[in-house]
């Protein structure tokens, strides 16, 4: 059987102790490969598009350019980049800004390379790998009440849901199951799905966190 190959990560970390150490355990862990480490946003945005990682492990409190904004644009460079963001930070504010921006993930420093390693395996796969307290804290804001038809009021205008998205989207951001939305709308978990990833589709997210994300900061 053929095995598979190994996934590109690059690190983009102030922290030079830190970039090389992380830089070296990545490397020691099988199927993941560290191709780059950045000191800044703005070195990233130079290196990391010619070589096109997988995965980009960022810390969000970069010198200049901060780790949101480079998350941003480093994302319209290249769209297929899986962005996990680093940061000592543990506010929604945080969370959801770097969410907004593209990140598929949230990990709270200090963190081994095993850690970083092994949440390359899962956003690759399409997880949303995220630490415990961040996850807490996100699902505490979906349990937030929305303003009644939040989505039509802060939809793009470019972006055309049809009426059936729109209810699962207001689900989404209730913080619905997925066999919820699908008892309720009577149709079956498979088809919530379907509608889901359109849904991702049209608005840019690859999470439902990442929808929460655009909705939380309209």
């Amino acid at each position: 059987m053929k095995s598979q190959p190994n996934i590109t990560v690059a690190i983009v970390e102030d922290q030079s102790e830190l970039r090389e150490s992380l830089h070296m355990a990545i490397n020691a862990a099988p199927g993941v490969t560290c191709v780059a480490a950045c000191a800044n946003g703005e070195d990233a945005l130079l290196d990391l598009p010619p070589m096109k990682p997988q995965v980009v492990f960022m810390d969000i409190n970069l010198p200049g350019m901060d780790g949101v904004e480079c998350v941003r644009q480093l994302s319209a460079k290249i769209p297929d980049v899986l962005v996990v963001m680093l940061s000592i930070y543990d506010n929604t504010d945080a969370i959801f800004r770097s969410l907004e921006a593209g990140a598929c993930g949230y990990l709270h420093k200090p963190v081994l390379g095993r850690e970083l390693a092994a949440a390359a395996r899962d956003v690759v796969s399409g997880a949303s790998p995220m630490s415990g307290k961040i996850a807490r804290l996100v699902v505490q804001a979906f349990k937030k009440p929305l303003p009644a038809n939040m989505p039509a009021q802060h939809l793009p205008d470019d972006t055309e849901l049809s009426s059936r998205e729109q209810e699962v989207l207001q689900f989404l951001l209730a913080g619905r199951l997925y066999k919820e939305i699908a008892k309720t709308m009577g149709v079956s978990a498979c088809t919530v799905n379907f509608h889901v990833q359109n849904i991702y589709k049209k608005l840019h997210c690859r999470s439902r966190a990442q929808v929460f994300a655009k909705f939380m900061n309209p």
